[in-house]
């Protein structure tokens, strides 16, 4: 099989791949969150087995007690959460009406500086930028109340991600090994290679970032909490989940929790406390523990990471949510290994001067 036709297939392997997504999306989501539960409870599975398990007892044990956590969780937190929610959203106008006594002399007074062509260029720019934004959430919205919370999806998230949890995590080596045996031969070596990065990237980005969520929102939570914030452990707990898009989630929390602060407290020592948590926090965040637990090596850029999350959900709702980060990595290790290749091949010209100079490890360093 020449290059040509070899790129040939891989194009139609992709493009089938994708439209077969498209095509099942709205009965995948079940089975891409069973998958990923697997994938990620694979490396206690494999301990457990070294230590003397049988691999479906292993397998029994992780997924029970997984389910079991994730109950325990519904079942006290997130009615936690939907009464704090619910209170928040009752007083959220009485919020914008004090919010608006009290920012609007400010307001006023630096609208009276502006000179009127100015502030009506501000305007229309701002009402078209409000209108797009708007129509941009909806369309996310509108395709994750129809593709992801569908009654029927939520019952076969129930019913039936435990099942391909199970299965998929029992029979997970045995997967992988057969998925080995149909590469091709010459090129085998290189697709374990790009598999391995893609492993590590996922492993790297995804359980360290979703620790680091789990810290935050706590952190957010307890320390809003303490300082007599309103619905301070909703805001809180929110912000921190929601840091796994980058930047969003902190200049979302801090918005509202400034918000409420300055509607409930006014301005003195009580909102300077609101802003000192969230100060800690992104220190916390940016000198501990996403060093610690994410690292600056798994290869996935912030910036890229946001838009992988906004395009896969805009597309394809909360099942695109859930397969942008592996799409994201998969694509980010194959450009790589492509530079690689280009580096390394006659179509570069290193150059008589720096013959092994390399540009990706420049990068890195």
């Amino acid at each position: 099989m020449t290059i040509r036709q070899q790129a040939r297939f891989w194009l139609i392997f992709i493009v089938g791949f994708f439209l077969l997504i498209w095509l099942f999306s709205s009965i995948l989501l079940p089975f891409v969150a069973g998958m990923a539960i697997a994938y990620f409870l694979d490396p206690l599975a494999d301990r457990l087995e070294a230590r003397g398990f049988n691999r479906t007892l292993a397998t029994t044990i992780i997924t029970i007690l997984f389910f079991l956590v994730f109950i325990f969780f519904l079942l006290l937190v997130v009615p936690m959460i939907g009464s704090q929610l619910a209170g928040f959203l009752e007083r959220l106008p009485g919020y914008i009406d004090t919010l608006r006594t009290t920012v609007a002399p400010y307001v006023q007074h630096i609208i009276d500086r502006i000179a009127p062509e100015t502030l009506e260029g501000i305007s229309d720019s701002v009402k078209g930028q409000t209108a797009t934004a708007i129509k941009w959430v909806g369309n996310i919205l509108t395709n994750v109340l129809s593709g992801g919370l569908a009654l029927l999806n939520f019952l076969s998230l129930v019913f039936i991600t435990p099942v391909v949890a199970f299965y998929l995590l029992r029979d997970w080596d045995r997967i992988v090994a057969k998925i080995d045996g149909y590469l091709p031969r010459r090129s085998a070596k290189d697709i374990r290679q790009c598999a391995r990065e893609i492993d590590e990237t996922l492993a790297g980005f995804v359980r360290g970032q979703a620790t680091v969520c789990i810290l935050l929102g706590l952190f957010y939570a307890l320390g809003l909490t303490l300082v007599g914030l309103e619905f301070g452990f909703v805001i809180g707990l929110m912000t921190g989940l929601v840091s796994f898009v980058p930047y969003f989630g902190m200049f979302a929390g801090f918005a509202v929790g400034m918000g409420v602060a300055l509607a409930q407290f006014g301005i003195g020592v009580d909102l300077a406390l609101v802003a000192l948590v969230f100060g800690a926090g992104q220190i916390m965040e940016g000198n501990f523990l996403t060093p610690k637990l994410v690292g600056d090596k798994v290869g996935l850029h912030a910036v890229w990471v946001m838009f992988a999350l906004l395009a896969g959900g805009a597309v394809f709702g909360l099942l695109g949510v859930m397969l942008a980060v592996p799409v994201a990595a998969v694509i980010g290790v194959l450009v790589r290994y492509g530079l690689r290749q280009y580096l390394g091949s006659r179509l570069y010209d290193h150059g008589p001067d720096n013959p092994a100079y390399d540009p990706l490890k420049d990068a890195e360093n």
